[in-house]
């Protein structure tokens, strides 16, 4: 398959307490591990990433890292732990990006949480700024709602050193400022997470 010399990280690192302490005792390991038509929600954000464009896929690993790897277990992933995970998600986002080939021309910063993107999506995303190098990021946009994962441009990997606590890819997204392409899509998959367990119920 053709790839592109865009690479994906998936942020998988999380303590998900929330959704930890609604699942109770019995609940998964992790969020990330639950499971969502056969499929825990990591490996299916996995499998999208693996069947776009993007190379190489990194997961970012952090609390409950044995369980994530197992439930990605057999796909050709390269994988890093955050041994800060629980300082937020500027750190998993830096353990990430410092990872990405130096030949990359942006990276790709998915959520283990959003299950339902799919590799049209991603693919999407990368011919859009592939289209237009000089801009600095691109995010996808449903129905007038800015979503995940945002594609950001090598221009600001230095801005991720910047990054502390429990701030994202929105953080790096100000700091492009009007260097930001906003690319449509029709899908609500770009603003729904799993944040309960609730919404895995069918």
């Amino acid at each position: 398959m053709e790839t592109s010399k865009v690479a994906a990280v998936i942020l998988a690192a999380g303590t998900s307490s929330r959704f930890r302490a609604a699942a109770g005792e019995n609940g998964p390991a992790t969020k990330l591990t639950s499971d969502l038509n056969g499929k825990p929600l990591v490996r299916r954000v996995a499998e999208a990433a693996l069947r776009s464009h993007a190379r190489p896929v990194i997961v970012v690993t952090g609390y409950a890292d044995a369980a994530v790897r197992d439930a990605l277990e057999g796909l050709p992933l390269n994988f890093v732990y955050n041994d800060a995970f629980e300082t937020g998600m500027a750190s998993s986002i830096k353990r990430g990006m410092a990872k990405v080939p130096a030949e990359a021309t942006g990276a790709l910063i998915l959520l283990g949480d959003m299950p339902l993107v799919s590799s049209d999506v991603l693919d999407h995303l990368i011919a859009t700024f592939e289209a237009d190098m000089n801009v600095k990021a691109v995010v996808p946009v449903y129905a007038g709602q800015r979503g995940n994962p945002a594609l950001i441009a090598r221009a600001l990997f230095p801005a991720v050193e910047k990054l502390s606590g429990d701030v994202g890819a929105r953080a790096l997204l100000t700091a492009a400022g009007s260097d930001v392409h906003e690319a449509e899509v029709t899908t609500s998959a770009v603003i729904f997470d799993v944040d309960m367990p609730s919404v895995l119920d069918p």
